[in-house]
């Protein structure tokens, strides 16, 4: 392997930078939802401990949007540093809901995440509660969008190959929004963001129970969390299916590879391994535990139903896009990562489903310690699942970088040198790292701190003409 290869290392780049990124995502997603929902129960019922929670998760959500935000802009300019062929190739049509994502979502996300943080004490009531509400859904939209962009590398649609540019130009803005892949990772996307916002929320509220404090605050918050765990699990695996039925469709290559299937089978045949141990080349099978038909239910909700295996489609491959080229992703993280992907988001449910029980009304037993330790630490749960899947979905789709009209070898930059890209790449981990660093402590520590006093007394209701002494959420 040439270490100084512009292709290997622009692969290396931009997929831990955009990793980095999708740190911060599921936060803001699911965050802005919560604080919306404190918020307005706080409205509705004037009780101080949703106020309390409302300040408390504003406050990470605030120190995680920030982050976002700078990560993602460093994500866009390597589309010109190291993908220029790429942007050259697909800017007409890529570039469009980018561009919506930037000038129109993002803007209006900014827009209201400003007036929130400011509007408290200026804005009536009810504005100001609205300006929440239009602040996550603007990060939603802007979810969308983005996942516009990424379907068309999976999924070309509304585009026209230009043969006198050599460029695939846009002709259906339409049809690029409705892409079957969009609207399949859509949802799936969103439901798994809510999943980590919702750890994060049964984290802190374990972390100040264990210790005793807060109790009457913490007690609804670790309920609210669990819940909307569960609910969020129960949408991601729904629209999971969907995603899944949409990938046999556009990307059989993928499901594949997936289930490491290399011949095509039908019925009892189409099964899926939980566990699986191959051959060191990964060709072959030595062992693994199986449930007959469920690889054909997911792939084509029978039970007889057929599943295309890798050699065949390697063949049909060569027929249509070319021979001499392997046309396989590395199976062995397609396989692993989209098992990783079920099982975090599985076991971090089950806490949560745990944390209900014993933490119900008529529980006759304390929670034990090391219950609230596992509450805690299972934080990250979700989402290590998100990104495994996304490792999933973009090396699935390999060696494409637009699925069956360029390659990925062929969208990298032509003139930039290996030695360049080894630079930027160690300087933006090494900055990373000092941002991951600075984050997960500022966090930590708004955590920790809980939440904060109120001016007056703090056992009463607070009316309207007490909401103007209510200090903002940022300071």
């Amino acid at each position: 392997m040439d270490f100084l290869d512009p292709l290997i290392l622009a692969r290396w780049q931009f997929g831990l930078t955009t990793l980095y990124h999708y740190l911060f995502v599921p936060l803001t997603l699911g965050m802005a939802l919560t604080v919306a929902v404190f918020q307005t129960i706080w409205h509705r019922t004037g009780d101080v401990r949703w106020l309390h929670l409302t300040r408390l998760f504003g406050k990470i959500f605030l120190i995680n949007f920030a982050m976002g935000v700078v990560t993602g802009i460093v994500q866009e300019f390597q589309f010109g540093m190291n993908w220029s062929s790429y942007s050259r190739f697909t800017g007409d049509v890529f570039g469009a809901p980018l561009a919506f994502e930037g000038l129109m979502a993002f803007f209006f996300e900014a827009t209201f995440i400003g007036l929130w943080i400011f509007g408290w004490d200026k804005l009536p009531r009810r504005i100001h509660l609205l300006t929440i509400w239009a602040t996550a859904f603007g990060s939603i939209m802007s979810a969308y969008f983005i996942l516009t962009a990424n379907a068309f590398m999976q999924n070309p649609v509304g585009y026209e190959f230009n043969a006198e540019t050599g460029r695939a130009e846009l002709v259906d803005f339409f049809a690029l929004l409705t892409n079957p892949v969009a609207l399949a990772a859509f949802p799936h996307t969103i439901f798994s963001a809510f999943m980590f916002a919702a750890a994060v929320i049964v984290a802190v509220a374990a972390f100040h129970l264990r210790r005793g404090q807060h109790v009457d605050t913490m007690r609804p918050a670790l309920r609210y969390g669990a819940w909307f765990m569960i609910v969020s699990f129960v949408g991601t695996a729904i629209s999971g299916d969907q995603l899944g039925l949409v990938m046999v469709e556009t990307q059989p290559m993928k499901m594949a590879a997936a289930e490491a299937l290399w011949n095509s089978a039908c019925g009892a045949d189409a099964s899926f391994s939980i566990f699986s141990i191959g051959t060191p080349d990964g060709t072959e099978e030595v062992w693994s535990l199986r449930v007959p038909y469920l690889l054909s239910f997911l792939s084509t909700h029978t039970f007889d139903g057929c599943v295309e295996g890798l050699n065949d489609l390697q063949a049909d491959y060569e027929q249509i896009y070319g021979a001499g080229i392997d046309y396989m992703p590395e199976i062995w993280v397609t396989y692993w990562s989209f098992r990783w992907m079920m099982g975090f988001g599985g076991i971090a449910t089950l806490i949560s489903v745990a944390g209900l029980w014993v933490t119900r009304k008529k529980a006759k037993r304390p929670v034990a310690d090391w219950m609230w330790r596992v509450a805690i630490w299972s934080a990250p749960l979700p989402l290590f699942g998100s990104l495994v899947g996304w490792i999933f979905t973009e090396m699935g789709r390999q060696p494409w970088i637009v699925f069956g009209l360029m390659r990925t070898e062929d969208g990298v930059s032509p003139s930039v040198p290996g030695w360049t890209v080894l630079i930027s790449l160690v300087a933006f981990t090494a900055i990373y790292a000092a941002l991951a660093v600075v984050e997960f402590r500022l966090i930590l520590k708004a955590a920790q701190a809980g939440p904060q006093p109120l001016p007056g007394d703090e056992t009463r209701h607070l009316d309207d003409e007490s909401l103007d002494q209510t200090p903002t959420t940022v300071y």
